[in-house]
């Protein structure tokens, strides 16, 4: 089963002087890196965990808000 592809905003942040890697579609689920390739493999990680975590205690789990293109 291949699990749905969400939208993902990356932007520096001053105030953690880090990259943030940010889901809009799955509330609080966000991580940093120190290049942005770092801060999306992270929010990779915690999108997995964000989906296993809503699934086991039976919380519903949004579908991407985005339509993303394939190449």
């Amino acid at each position: 089963m291949n699990a749905p592809t969400y939208p993902i905003n990356v932007f520096w942040s001053a105030e953690d002087g880090a990259w943030v890697a940010d889901v809009p579609d799955l509330p609080f689920c966000s991580a940093t890196g120190d290049t942005p390739h770092d801060a999306v493999a992270e929010v990779e990680v915690a999108i997995e965990a964000w989906l296993d975590a809503a699934q086991s205690s039976g919380r519903p789990v949004p579908a991407p808000s985005a339509r993303l293109a394939r190449a």
